[in-house]
């Protein structure tokens, strides 16, 4: 590539009129130095800190001389590096995945009878009691954040008073910021108790317990997201909708919920990431039995999660074992990007709807 085509793409990625021979050194420098940082900690070598340093040098001295130019640069950057840090991770996780599902096959997301997790002698690993064990629990925790985060948003965004709004808000977000160890001990040591006195159950740690809890956890992102969507909704459909003569209730029902509705669907989805991918909650209150429960559909049952079964079993992993616990990232991976993917896609229709456009 000659200089003056290297000078014309710089132009075009920071957007800039003109950019003289200095910015372009510096911008080569600067993306030199970071890629010998980023291969030098990939292969382990000490002097990774020398070209960092490089790096972060080159950004002061820009910073100082050429700001905008330096800014947009790093902000291109920054997105460049996002990209390549997932697909860093998502070839890492396969690679490290690979062993244990050459092993095992098929058998590793099939597997539904005798022992399904041997880790010492005739290894057997099946996914499958995890698998069941976050299903159950992600749909328990969005039955509970789903109908009441919706109808948190409807209250904070259409029903509640500015004075009443101005705590609600602020007290549903900072639910957010609990640690989630908290959640799970809290859930441990008060509701299994509950659940062992009143319910007697044989043992400690439930799933329909980890779902309520989990649940409690996911319902300040749904009501977060849902109160977002319902804002948007131009004030001109429910204006027209009262001036119809409508109530409140039924502009709400017939305009706004429709009219939100892609909006409130993605802040499901997200709710049901942020279940799919608890972990600490779940590893304080199960038992850690990586069996189906009997019968399949005994919530009161114990078993295990994905993210529990990682959490706390990394430590003493080893060899296919840790590959097998790799291999459960890469379903959890794989899960909550598809459900992440699947809201960005409600949210523009959401938006696309909301503009009128086709």
């Amino acid at each position: 590539m000659s200089t003056t085509e290297l000078h014309e793409q710089l132009k075009d990625r920071l957007g800039v009129e003109s950019a003289d021979d200095s910015v372009v050194t510096l911008g080569a420098v600067g993306a030199l130095c970071l890629l010998g940082s980023a291969v030098a900690f990939l292969i382990g070598s000490p002097f990774t800190a020398l070209p960092l340093a490089g790096f972060l040098f080159t950004v002061g001295y820009g910073l100082w001389n050429h700001q905008a130019t330096t800014a947009k640069a790093l902000t291109f950057l920054a997105t460049i590096a996002t990209g390549a840090i997932l697909a860093l991770i998502t070839v890492y996780l396969i690679i490290e995945a690979f062993p244990a599902i050459r092993e095992m096959g098929l058998a590793m997301f099939t597997k539904t009878s005798g022992r399904m997790w041997i880790t010492r002698g005739e290894e057997v690993y099946s996914l499958v009691p995890m698998m069941w064990g976050t299903l159950v629990t992600t749909v328990l925790a969005m039955l509970i954040a789903g109908p009441l985060g919706v109808a948190g948003a409807l209250f904070i965004s259409e029903i509640a008073p500015d004075a009443v709004r101005e705590i609600v808000k602020p007290a549903v977000e900072t639910l957010a910021g609990i640690p989630s160890i908290v959640y799970g001990f809290i859930g441990f040591t008060i509701l299994n108790d509950y659940m062992m006195e009143n319910l007697d159950l044989p043992s400690s740690g439930s799933l329909v317990i980890v779902g309520l809890v989990v649940g409690l956890m996911a319902l300040p992102t749904v009501v977060s997201v849902a109160e977002d969507a319902i804002s948007s909704v131009p004030e001109s459909m429910k204006s027209g909708s009262l001036a119809l003569g409508t109530t409140d209730w039924q502009t709400i029902k017939n305009i706004t919920l429709p009219a939100a509705f892609s909006g409130v669907s993605a802040a499901v989805l997200l709710g049901v990431g942020r279940a799919i991918g608890e972990t600490m909650a779940a590893t304080v209150i199960l038992g850690h039995a990586q069996v189906l429960p009997e019968p399949l559909y005994d919530v009161f049952g114990n078993t295990e999660t994905l993210t529990s079964l990682i959490a706390s079993q990394y430590g003493v992993a080893s060899s296919t074992h840790m590959s097998a616990l790799f291999a459960a990232g890469v379903v959890l991976f794989v899960t909550v990007t598809v459900l992440s993917i699947a809201s960005q896609y409600i949210e523009r229709r959401m938006q696309i709807q909301l503009q009128g456009d086709t």
